[in-house]
């Protein structure tokens, strides 16, 4: 579902407006539906993020839709198969990886080559 902004990015409102809308969102972060809410953003920003280290999201090989569409799909088949590779062999776990410097850990990329 989209929605429509209907209010001015936080950098083009008055102060009060800002902290209004800041105090509004934390205290709506700390209900059980809000951290319920982080919880699922995280899981779908974490899905992204795999995508994009593992199989190079952020750019497409192709032109068209119908091929880009192609890509993201065998994309999603990559990913999920390293998932069901990664349960099957017990590294199941929920835990975010840690952060590293990319220039230690470059992201492993499947290559089509």
């Amino acid at each position: 579902m989209h929605h429509l902004r209907t209010t001015p990015p936080l950098s083009q409102r008055a102060p009060q407006e800002t902290y209004n809308a800041q105090h509004t969102t934390r205290t709506t972060q700390k209900t059980q539906t809000g951290r319920r809410n982080t919880r699922l953003r995280a899981g779908v920003e974490g899905a992204i993020r795999q995508g994009v280290a593992v199989t190079g999201l952020r750019h497409t090989r192709y032109r068209g839709q119908d091929k880009t569409h192609l890509q993201h799909v065998f994309s999603a088949v990559a990913l999920n198969l390293i998932r069901l590779n990664a349960y099957w062999n017990g590294h199941h776990s929920t835990e975010p990886e840690p952060a590293t410097s990319a220039a230690s850990n470059p992201p492993h990329r499947i290559n089509p080559n």
